[in-house]
Order: C-alpha cells, then sequence, then structure tokens
C-alpha cells in the first residue's frame, strides 16, 4: 500500500479515532485504526465494539492496500511530523511515514486481525442542521449519571415527537438529583421509533465532536445503533437496551415562587459561591426577601462567601439549599439572557427554565438547610 495525503487532513481524521479506541484492553488491535487505500481516497476505521466511525478522505493512491496502527502513536508521529503532504508506504507489517526529510517506521497488525465492520446499505436517514444536536446534547449531557450500575442513566433518551403541527427532537438526562430536558424543532421527522432511544455517555461525546453545527448532518437508525453521517463521516453508536424512567413523573406540576434573574450576573455570583465549596460542603443558601436575593456558601474547611443581588421580587421570604455545581450547570447551558427560577417549597424539587422560551428546563431537587 501507497498513498500521499495532505497532512492536516490526515491529522484530522486519526484525531477523531482517539476517543473511540480503546486505552485499556486485552485485546491490543482495539489500540489501532484501520487504514484502507482505495482509488482516489483512504478509509479511516476506528472501534472498541460499541461505537464505529468510518471517514473517507482524498488522496493519492498510488498502491491499493490495508493495515492497522497504534492510533495514539501514528497521531503523535503526523502532529509532529513537518511538512504539507505525508507519504505513507506498508509492506508486509511495516509502515514508513515521511514527509520532507523526517520519516518514521512503525509496525502495523494484519487487517484480517481487526473486527469486520458491516457496510450497511439502504438505511433511511433524515437531515437536520447540527447546531440542534449539538444544543440538546450541551443542554442535557451534564445531567447524565456517573454510576456505572445505572446503564440506563448513563446516558440520554432521545425521542422524537409533535408540539402540534411541528416536528421535535426532544432529549432527557437525569443522575437521579437533577433532571435535564431540552427540546428542538425539525422540519421534517427524524427518528422513526415508536419509543425513545437512550444513547450511552462515550458515545453521546464522540457524536458531538464530529458535528459541525454550521452544517447540516443526517441522523438514522439500524440494528440497535445510532448513525450520525456528516460529510465524509459515519459514526455508528450501539444504544443502551434498557429502558427510561418515566421522567414526566417528575416534572413537577405545582409551580413554585417564581423569578426571572439576569442569566450571567447570577451564574457568576454562583460560580463566586462555588470557590468556597468542595465535595463535602458543595451547598448554597438562597434566601428571597422583597428586591432582594442573598446567596451564602460556607465551608469548615475553607471558609465563608456572601452576595446580595437586586431582584424583582416582593413576595414572602424564602430560604432554600442547592448543590451550587448543580446550579452553575443547569444555568451555564442557556443562550438566553433571562433565566425563570422557580423555587419549590419545602424540599421539592426547583426548576431552571429559559425566561425566553419553554424548550430547556432543568429540575434541581432541594438540599435540607
Amino acid at each position: 500500500m501507497e498513498f500521499k495525503i495532505n497532512r492536516e487532513i490526515f491529522l484530522d481524521g486519526i484525531q477523531k479515532t482517539l476517543g473511540i479506541v480503546e486505552k485499556k484492553t486485552t485485546i491490543p488491535i482495539l489500540n489501532n485504526i484501520l487504514i484502507k487505500a482505495e482509488a482516489g481516497k483512504i478509509k479511516i476505521i476506528a472501534t472498541d465494539r460499541e461505537i464505529i466511525l468510518i471517514s473517507d478522505y482524498e488522496a493519492e493512491v498510488m498502491e491499493k492496500g490495508e493495515i492497522t496502527i497504534s492510533a495514539k502513536k501514528i497521531y503523535e508521529m503526523i502532529r509532529e511530523i513537518q511538512g504539507e503532504f505525508i507519504n505513507f508506504i506498508q509492506k508486509n507489517n511495516l509502515v514508513k511515514i515521511s514527509a520532507q526529510r523526517a520519516f518514521y517506521k512503525i509496525p502495523g497488525l494484519p487487517a484480517d486481525d481487526f473486527p469486520s465492520i458491516a457496510d450497511d446499505q439502504d438505511i433511511p436517514f433524515s437531515k437536520i442542521q447540527g447546531s440542534i444536536i449539538k444544543d440538546l446534547i450541551n443542554k442535557t449531557s451534564f445531567a447524565m449519571a456517573t454510576d456505572e450500575t445505572r446503564k440506563n442513566l448513563n446516558g440520554v433518551l432521545m425521542e422524537a415527537g409533535l408540539d402540534g403541527s411541528n416536528y421535535l427532537l426532544r432529549m432527557v438526562a437525569t443522575d437521579g438529583h437533577r433532571l435535564a430536558m431540552a427540546r428542538g424543532f425539525t422540519p421534517e421527522p427524524t427518528l422513526k421509533t415508536v419509543k425513545g432511544i437512550i444513547i450511552p455517555r462515550k458515545g453521546l461525546m464522540e457524536i458531538k465532536k464530529i458535528i459541525d453545527e454550521n452544517k447540516e448532518v443526517e441522523i438514522g437508525l439500524h440494528k440497535n445503533m445510532f448513525l450520525v453521517k456528516t460529510e465524509n463521516t459515519l459514526l455508528k453508536v450501539s444504544l443502551v437496551d434498557a429502558d427510561y424512567p418515566d421522567y414526566k413523573k417528575v416534572i413537577p406540576t405545582e409551580k413554585g415562587m417564581s423569578v426571572v434573574l439576569e442569566k450571567d450576573y447570577f451564574l457568576h455570583a454562583l460560580r463566586r459561591m462555588s470557590v468556597v465549596s468542595s465535595e463535602r460542603y458543595g451547598g448554597v443558601i438562597l434566601s428571597f426577601s422583597k428586591g432582594k436575593l442573598t446567596l451564602n456558601s460556607t465551608n469548615l474547611d475553607v471558609g465563608e462567601a456572601t452576595e446580595e443581588i437586586d431582584i424583582d421580587y416582593g413576595g414572602e421570604a424564602i430560604d432554600s439549599g442547592f448543590n451550587v455545581n448543580y446550579l452553575i450547570d443547569a444555568i451555564a447551558v442557556v443562550n438566553k439572557e433571562n433565566i425563570v427560577f422557580e423555587v419549590g417549597l419545602g424540599l421539592k424539587p426547583s426548576i431552571i427554565k429559559q425566561a425566553e422560551d419553554d424548550n430547556y428546563l432543568c429540575i434541581i431537587m432541594p438540599l435540607k438547610i
């Protein structure tokens, strides 16, 4: 096998695989990527058996062939080598990479040892703006569970639905302490499925990496896999085979005390509170009174922080405690000027929404104070 390819394009292609290849595995081939040279192009393929990435790049191919090599090592080599183009030559299981007056030699493993990748044809795809998918991921992924024993919560639920006559795509994530839900509208139906699908954490992060928010992407479902197709890349993610909790039961039907807050000012005040927080003491007490919100965070190991904010509020005095980082996570993803904070009374959950629309909400359980 022999080909010549633009260095930046090759580097970008290899970089996309680094989050997928297994770093701790008893199967050495899963540390590798498969490189195939075909007529006028090369394919770069990576898999950990749960996620498959296939990318095509234009190249000047002198001799067809295929080989697997360490993703980490070839990335480091291409990153450090200088020159506009890379020359790639493979003989038997040895690869020579050169540019200008520098070259590397790296051993590979036969392509026959690599997991077989099905070349699925005739899969129905739906087009959607990349910005919609990225926004949904940003507004929900922070609330995913990290407890590996709760497999169904270690990812996001994705649903397609209707709001009146408008098609929408919805994502939901929860870790039992908070729940984030976001939706985006699409010009046509997207997922052809009756019930929602659960996309696992690792797959979700890889989807986010390959999407250009300024371009359209295509999404589809095939054999219990969620597929995302961009201009030159196809990503297949195995879905979590489990049932997601009925999240609608968690959404409060009784409205709490409601106040509109300037997003950036409130967010920075919370971050100032978080300076004195730790894993042991991560709480912030919010005290609402007429025209004023007082934030207080006390940590016996570090110290105390207090701040007052002027607000438009004329109701009764209310004190409520929250995990400060949960509030920061929920508010940081809002891309509007104002938020609506509906504070649940007693130990009832509170809700953070965008003031301008209802396309995002985050439900947060309070702390005992």
